[in-house]
């Protein structure tokens, strides 16, 4: 598997699908959430859950691993992307 370098945000990639003329106000309202909720992902300062993913799968016609992956793939990159410890790795024993 090939790692995208700097994936977008699932909030970047969700304001491609909602329409021009529909407001945050009118796409929360559908998605049943805040309109708060909304614009936090939508603005990148909050991610996408597995909760919020499925009310997407059913509104935009996706699957919810789609959303769930790119939230994933986003994480993992802004995580590389800070200094990390380093770790021994666990011995494995002979069974």
């Amino acid at each position: 598997m090939t790692m995208m370098h700097n994936p977008a945000h699932p909030g970047e990639v969700l304001r491609e699908w909602i329409p021009e003329d529909m407001t945050v106000g009118q796409a929360a309202q559908a998605l049943q959430i805040n309109r708060v909720t909304l614009s936090n992902v939508l603005n990148g300062k909050s991610g996408v859950t597995a909760s919020f993913a499925l009310r997407l799968a059913a509104w935009l016609g996706t699957s919810p691993e789609m959303w769930v992956g790119m939230q994933a793939q986003w994480d993992l990159w802004q995580a590389r992307q800070q200094p990390t410890p380093k770790i021994k790795p666990l011995p494995r024993h002979a069974a």
